[in-house]
């Protein structure tokens, strides 16, 4: 069970497949201490190249996050813009940017521990 104060752990995942606690089955998810919903590129525009943008960690960035976990993709395909890179390191605010699977393992990890986790996760290419 999450609460305000911890991040929802991803538990099966597969190829366009993430099951979140709390939350249910996504495709693409982006998490954060006490939620999350579905990771919809199309609100900002985000395609693989250039990448992860700035919108779309503000709303982790809304929820304190102390981590902010990147996932590349299954296959690396996905980019992170420098400028994500720059705002997180102006905020304090440690990244972690891994293929899916890896990137999954590490956020799990983090959120067991209590860590107030947000993530970016896709889960196909």
């Amino acid at each position: 069970m999450i609460t305000s104060d911890t991040s929802p752990l991803i538990g099966a995942n597969g190829w366009g497949h993430l099951e979140v606690e709390g939350i249910g089955d996504l495709k693409d998810a982006k998490l954060w201490p006490g939620g999350g919903r579905e990771w919809d590129w199309g609100e900002t525009g985000t395609r693989h190249h250039p990448g992860i943008q700035i919108a779309d960690v503000t709303e982790l960035l809304e929820h304190d996050v102390d981590v902010v976990v990147l996932t590349r993709g299954r296959q690396l395909r996905l980019e992170i813009m420098g400028a994500v890179r720059s705002l997180l390191d102006e905020r304090g605010v440690r990244a972690v940017w891994a293929e899916t699977g890896e990137a999954i393992g590490e956020y799990n990890r983090l959120a067991a521990t209590g860590a107030r986790v947000g993530g970016l996760i896709h889960s196909t290419c």
